[in-house]
């Protein structure tokens, strides 16, 4: 679930088919998101599945399957 509407709201966000994701995709350097890209996606995070990510964690987490790990360790 988790993974399914991170998919949805990168591809959202990016313009890009969620097809073109998966759990080893990093956000930046294989999806060219930018700092700016970041902060809305982490922002729409925290709306969707209220919760909140420090900067730290942010920087540290930047592969789809490490969003989703700490965002399902959040919930």
């Amino acid at each position: 679930m988790v993974y399914d509407k991170l998919c949805e709201l990168l591809a959202d966000q990016l313009g890009i088919d969620p097809a073109d994701i998966s759990p080893k995709t990093h956000i930046i350097h294989d999806l060219g998101a930018d700092s700016l890209d970041v902060v809305e996606m982490v922002t729409t995070l925290e709306d969707e599945f209220n919760i909140v990510f420090l900067d730290e964690e942010v920087r540290e987490r930047l592969t789809v399957g490490e969003i989703v790990a700490y965002i399902e360790s959040k919930l």
